[in-house]
């Protein structure tokens, strides 16, 4: 049976769960952040990521969800008070019932995979988590296969971020990276093996409408920071760079927003032309998609 633990009081392991949610240095230090709710919990433990502990609120009549999760993940079980809990779940009305601390992945390029149809995203210098998590959401949702997180910038691991990708985060290999070199070594690695990976960047002045640019072949897509845009680095790596067409009166479209515009451009050439080579029926789907 799971080790079940008592905490009632604020101590000192219970304040290390806090500072989970604020502290980056910590996260990192430590290798573990805090997931909230039942589905970014689920997929989680679905895709087999390391649930190093479940804080529960013991006061309160548990769901069928929440009992199962207590009985088959073989972990270490805190039982605590609803008020604790609800610190840790950030919510003013309400408790959640379960909050899970989850061991992070290593920041390595290999997670993500690479196949003749590869759809890939990077993300220079965010400086909002939420957009992160958007994105994330996204690119799972449109058949990608990754997302780099470049430079200093927001955290993949950041509570707003985990609650934005709604689990997608479990889903989709996130990796982060410090230099476009480590990203440039890893590409080049791939194309010697055989994928000829294009770097395509976003812009306002691409050189042409994402719509007449082909997405089909493997393409990593590289947007810019909320505020800059894409840096000088970025743009100098890039192969090609596109634009999103707009009318009316904005200037740019969010981040996020911009992303997922291009990504369903993506996934609507990819399944277009595989309707086109199959004679009208929709193409079949191989590994994570």
């Amino acid at each position: 049976m799971p080790t079940v633990q008592r905490i009632t009081s604020r101590n000192a392991r219970y304040q290390q769960w806090q500072a989970l949610l604020s502290n980056r240095n910590k996260r990192q230090r430590s290798g573990e952040f805090l997931v909230q709710g039942v589905r970014p919990i689920t997929l989680a433990v679905r895709y087999g990521w390391p649930v190093h502990a479940l804080i529960y609120d013991e006061q309160r009549k548990l769901s069928q969800w929440a009992e199962e999760l207590l009985r088959t993940v073989r972990t270490e079980h805190i039982a605590t008070t609803s008020d604790m809990v609800a610190d840790l779940g950030e919510k003013n009305e309400s408790a959640p019932e379960v909050v899970a601390v989850v061991g992070m992945p290593a920041d390595d390029l290999d997670r993500i995979t690479v196949r003749d149809d590869f759809l890939g995203v990077l993300f220079d210098r965010p400086t909002s988590p939420g957009n992160i998590g958007s994105i994330i959401r996204s690119a799972d949702a449109f058949g990608a296969d990754g997302l780099i997180v470049a430079g200093h910038a927001a955290d993949v691991y950041d509570p707003k971020s985990v609650r934005a990708s709604t689990g997608s985060l479990f889903a989709l290999p996130s990796v982060r990276v410090a230099s476009p070199r480590e990203v440039v070594d890893w590409v080049d690695a791939r194309r010697a093996a055989g994928q000829p990976v294009v770097l395509v960047g976003t812009d306002e002045q691409g050189d042409c409408d994402v719509f007449d640019f082909d997405l089909t072949q493997p393409v990593l897509l590289l947007v810019g920071n909320e505020t800059n845009g894409l840096s000088n680095a970025w743009r100098e790596v890039c192969d090609h760079t596109v634009r999103i067409p707009m009318t009316g009166a904005a200037s740019s479209l969010n981040a996020a927003n911009a992303t997922t515009a291009v990504l369903y451009e993506a996934a609507r050439q990819r399944v277009a032309g595989g309707r086109a080579s199959t004679g009208g029926a929709p193409p079949s789907t191989g590994g994570r998609r």
